[in-house]
């Protein structure tokens, strides 16, 4: 049996985008740092609003939506309230109507990653929830995050 590679934190500058997001009361757990769960949420918003906020994803009217089917995080350093965290973006995988994202969280002005992570959209048909090739303007902008 072969012993995986060492998982370590990435440097900032290999991300292509970054977003702030600011902890609240309630994401710290018990042991006084964020919660394991607050952290896919993060990925979660870091992607969605950049894509929102680039008009290539319409969450309300669009024709096409991005499903999650697959999620992974490694943790190097704990984030606690009340932190800034950036959260940097990249795509690591551009298919037909598939993307791998990842996601560096990074505590605010930090080097290296706290946290590290990605997640698999397949972007399906509203309605039918059917795959459909990504639409050109989505492919277009994630070209940029490659």
């Amino acid at each position: 049996m072969s012993t995986p590679a060492k998982t370590l934190p990435d440097h900032r500058d290999s991300y292509k985008a970054f977003r702030s997001i600011t902890t609240r009361w309630m994401d710290n757990d018990v042991y006084g740092h964020v919660n394991n769960v607050v952290y896919y949420s993060w990925f979660d918003t870091a992607v969605n609003a950049t894509l929102i906020e680039q008009g290539v994803l319409d969450i309300h009217h669009g024709q096409t939506i991005g499903l999650v089917v697959e999620t992974q995080c490694h943790y190097f350093a704990p984030l606690a309230f009340p932190q800034t965290i950036e959260a940097g973006i990249r795509v690591a995988k551009l298919g037909n109507s598939s993307v791998r994202y990842e996601v560096g969280l990074f505590a605010q002005g930090e080097p290296l990653t706290a946290a590290r992570g990605h997640f698999v959209h397949v972007y399906v048909d509203q309605a039918t929830r059917r795959p459909v090739p990504l639409p050109a303007p989505l492919k277009t902008y994630l070209e940029t995050l490659s």
